[in-house]
Parts: structure tokens; C-alpha cells; sequence
């Protein structure tokens, strides 16, 4: 018998061809609602074919967070723990019996294992811990978009786990049009969030809007809140990304090296830098920042890693930095380096053949 009544919520819109592997890999709750904001393809009937409970409501103007408690709202009241899942998400089996071992009477929210992204050869790319298995009350979800589950009780408790795991495999042809006027939205609406500062200044950059971008970013790294080194790092990083897109490249480095000087444990601003001297053929210090990114060997769990941090992209960068100042035989070493990551990477491949011939000449 199971110890607990466990809910799976979801919103949809348009995802029919995800439901059956949805489905699948959530068989084992007890109850599964989705809240479907107006499909018009075949969504609603394959998921109440399958055993959802379906409720239909357009949500007018857009607001992920309020479809989000709309969702919510529809689980039972008798539900002992709550599992936001979207549709193109899918938790690895076993999960119930894992997480009834977890759980107890004293524990609000579970923290567990993501993969937002995988490789070419499957590997997960972008992984980080995420928090959406919770109790059933006090909970509400907030903000226009990029929405967060905030707790309205008096004592939060936490539960972190490597042994639940959700993979995340995204549908490149849905548009995020809507994010940038939403995240204005949220940042109109709370001006001190630094979160959402943060996104803001991310999203104009994505955009291609560099000067917003960068008065945005510099705005949330004033925040008071704005504490936490790892988002201050990758603001100040977008920040040299967009000096380099406006060709301002001794701002660019000023910017890097402020990143560096923030979060000195993690790679990435190493690595930008390393890739910012690449494009300006300053082969000295590519192997310089190249190096130094190497020797950091602890891949942070958060959101905000690059996966070009921890690809075959630096092994890369270095076989280049030498092979472009005439030492052949450590480019070849580094460009097998790289392919040990990458062994399909037609472009390394090359780059080997090259270095090989080079070397044969002497």
C-alpha cells in the first residue's frame, strides 16, 4: 500500500506529440491534472485518453504564473506531494518507490536532479537541481514568466536528492516571443528582484540588444539582494559579450576580468575570455585562460554553467593557440583531447589531420 497520494500537475498547449512518453514515465501517480491553455491539435483527447483529468481555461493576458496556480488549484486537497511536470519533461523510472523512501511528514520541497539539455552522443549538457516536488499547501507559483514556487508558511524545509532525475527535452519550434514583454513585466512589477533583473538583462541580450542589455545587467548587479556570486559572474560575462559585440573589446576584458575576480572557482569566465582572445588571435593569452580554466575541476550544479565550460571547446582553443605559434606536437595532443570528448566533431578531425601532416614534415 502506498504511503503517500502523490499528484502529478502540468499546463499544455499544442504538445500531442509528447503525451504518450509523458504519460509513460508518470503511470504510477495517483492523480494527473493538466490545465490545457487552448490546444488545437490533438493535446486534450490523447491525455484524457490516457487517464488525465483535463480542464480546459484560456488564460488572458498570458501569465505563466497564473497558469501555474490555475493548475494547481485543481489538484485534490487530500494530496500528500505535488510533481510540476510540463510535457516535454520525464522522470526516470523507479521514482515513486525512491521518493516515498525520501519523503516525510516533515519535509515541504524536494530538490533532485535535472538535465535541461543533452549532447550529441546523449550526455546531459545543462544540469542542475530544480525544485518543483512539493507539499500540497501553502505553495503558490510567481512572476509573468521564468515563474518561481514560493512558500507561504512559516517554516520551509528543504530535501536535496541525486536519486530522482527529470530529463528535459525541449520542442526547439515552440517561440519564447512572449518572455521579453513578460520579464518587463515582472521587472515593472517588482523592480528589486534581482532574479528577474537578471533574465531581463539576459533576455535583451539574447535579442541582440546590447546597450539594454548591458544597462539592465549593471542594474541587477547593483541590487542589494543581488548576492549570490555565481548570477553576478554570468551578468558580468553578458555584459563583456555584448562590449564584444559592440567591438569594444578593452571593455569586453574589463568585464571578464571582473567575472573572473568574482566567482574564481568556476570555469566559465575563464573560458570567455580564453574564447574573446581567440577571435582577436591573441594566441598567448588563449593559452593562458584556456590553462587556467582547466584547472578548475568542479562542475557547479546550477543553471548558469556553460556547456561550452565543459566540452571539448577548451581542449580545442589550446590545440589552436599552439598550432598558430608552430607547436605542432601540442596541438595534436589537445586536439585529441578534444576529440575524446567530441569524436565526431568532422572539424577536429581535420584539425588532427593537419597537425599530423605538420609534424611529419620534421
Amino acid at each position: 500500500m502506498s504511503k503517500y497520494k502523490i499528484s502529478v500537475y502540468a499546463i499544455s498547449k499544442n504538445e500531442e506529440k509528447f503525451v504518450d512518453r509523458w504519460m509513460d514515465s508518470i503511470s504510477d501517480a495517483d492523480e494527473i491534472i493538466v490545465l490545457d491553455t487552448g490546444s488545437t491539435d490533438k493535446t486534450v483527447e490523447k491525455l484524457k485518453k490516457r487517464g488525465a483529468k483535463v480542464v480546459i481555461k484560456e488564460i488572458k493576458p498570458w501569465r505563466f504564473d497564473v497558469a501555474r496556480n490555475e493548475s494547481l488549484s485543481l489538484v485534490s486537497k487530500d494530496t500528500d506531494i505535488c510533481i510540476c511536470m510540463d510535457l516535454d519533461e520525464v522522470i526516470q523510472e523507479g521514482w515513486r518507490e525512491k521518493l516515498e523512501k525520501l519523503w516525510n511528514d516533515k519535509i515541504n520541497r524536494l530538490r533532485y536532479n535535472y538535465n535541461w539539455s543533452f549532447d550529441e552522443y546523449g550526455n546531459p549538457a545543462v544540469n542542475f537541481y530544480i525544485e518543483k516536488i512539493h507539499s500540497r499547501d501553502n505553495y503558490k507559483w510567481t512572476h509573468p514568466v521564468h515563474e518561481v514556487l514560493t512558500y507561504e508558511g512559516d517554516n520551509e524545509v528543504f530535501l536535496t536528492t541525486d536519486d530522482i532525475t527529470v530529463n528535459h527535452y525541449p520542442d526547439s519550434s515552440k517561440s519564447r516571443g512572449s518572455y521579453l514583454p513578460l520579464l518587463e513585466l515582472s521587472v515593472e512589477e517588482n523592480p528589486t528582484d534581482d532574479r528577474n533583473m537578471h533574465y531581463l538583462g539576459r533576455e535583451y541580450m539574447f535579442y541582440g540588444k546590447w546597450n539594454e542589455a548591458i544597462d539592465t545587467l549593471i542594474r541587477h548587479l547593483n541590487l542589494p539582494s543581488a548576492t549570490w556570486k555565481d548570477e553576478r559572474c554570468a551578468s558580468m560575462r553578458f555584459i563583456a559579450r555584448c562590449y564584444t559585440n559592440l567591438k569594444r573589446y578593452d571593455e569586453a576584458r574589463m568585464w571578464l576580468d571582473k567575472a573572473i575576480n568574482e566567482s574564481p572557482y568556476l570555469r566559465d569566465p575563464y573560458v570567455e575570455r580564453a574564447l574573446l582572445e581567440y577571435n582577436l588571435k591573441n594566441w598567448d593569452e588563449v593559452e593562458k585562460y584556456s590553462l587556467e580554466a582547466l584547472k578548475i575541476n568542479n562542475h557547479e550544479k546550477t543553471y548558469i554553467n556553460e556547456v561550452f565550460s565543459w566540452d571539448h571547446t577548451v581542449y580545442d582553443l589550446l590545440s589552436l593557440s599552439y598550432y598558430f605559434r608552430g607547436n605542432n606536437e601540442k596541438a595534436l595532443e589537445y586536439v585529441n583531447r578534444a576529440l575524446e570528448i567530441s569524436p565526431d566533431d568532422e572539424r577536429l578531425k581535420k584539425n588532427k589531420d593537419i597537425f599530423e601532416k605538420e609534424l611529419k614534415k620534421y
